[in-house]
């Protein structure tokens, strides 16, 4: 994985944040408490990398460069924010239950789409074979939804305290 690469999915997933921000009618606040539930997912996301690839798991391959690691967690950590605006309207919507269920759907989800992603592009990722790593990289996702909804809820507040509309009556703090 080389860095224009990173920047490119970077800019993109920066476009859907925008686009998340909007459609979820979220706060300031409420995106503030999303980049720090992001800035602490992408740290734990880079602690499942590194203890994966030590276990043999996976491997992401990278340029040997003194900016690299920054800049994949700067990117991570960008990727993930809208990721906590979406769980922060299904727990305002329906709860723990619906956090629970979206935490499944992702535990799913994310394993055959890591998998896509390293047939299609084999030099960013690359998994060892067995059940391990698919329930490796299942787990980091479960992990990685929990540990930046857990840090906005504790940013942000609760789901229940934000206004969803805006207006003389109802300004967006």
């Amino acid at each position: 994985m080389t860095a224009f690469e990173i920047i490119l999915w970077t800019c993109g997933y920066l476009v859907l944040l925008i686009a998340v921000i909007y459609f979820t009618r979220a706060s300031g606040r409420r995106v503030g408490g999303a980049g720090a539930g992001g800035a602490a997912a992408g740290l734990y996301a880079m602690g499942a990398i590194a203890l994966s690839e030590k276990l043999g798991w996976w491997q992401i391959p990278f340029e040997p460069t003194a900016y690299f690691v920054p800049l994949f967690y700067a990117g991570l950590s960008i990727t993930l924010m809208p990721i906590y605006l979406v769980t922060w309207r299904l727990a305002r919507r329906f709860g723990w239950r619906g956090f629970a269920v979206f935490m499944c759907i992702v535990g799913i989800i994310g394993p055959p789409r890591d998998y896509m992603y390293a047939a299609m592009f084999p030099k960013w990722m690359v998994f060892a074979p067995g059940v391990a790593p698919i329930l490796a990289d299942a787990a980091a996702y479960i992990g990685i939804v929990i540990v930046g909804h857990a840090v906005m809820r504790l940013f942000a507040g609760p789901s229940g305290k934000d206004s969803l509309t805006r207006g003389p009556h109802n300004p967006v703090r």
